[in-house]
């Protein structure tokens, strides 16, 4: 990704490497942003399967909701 790409979507570059950021989005049909994560090292990345279970429970939310 170009800084202009970061930018636009609203990731973190880092000034002192010159490169963009571990940038993370959970997005809704309609593009809504459901959840992000910025991350400046491995720890606080989203894991596959985490992220697989927290849309179950927000689909499992929503469909008791509606």
């Amino acid at each position: 990704m170009t800084r202009e790409d970061g930018d636009a979507m609203g990731a973190w570059w880092d000034e002192r490497r010159d490169h963009i950021q571990p940038s993370e989005f959970l997005l809704s049909k309609s593009g809504k942003v459901l959840m992000s994560t910025y991350s400046n090292s491995p720890v606080g990345r989203m894991d596959p399967g985490e992220t697989l279970t927290l849309i179950k429970f927000l689909n499992a939310q929503r469909a008791k909701s509606g």
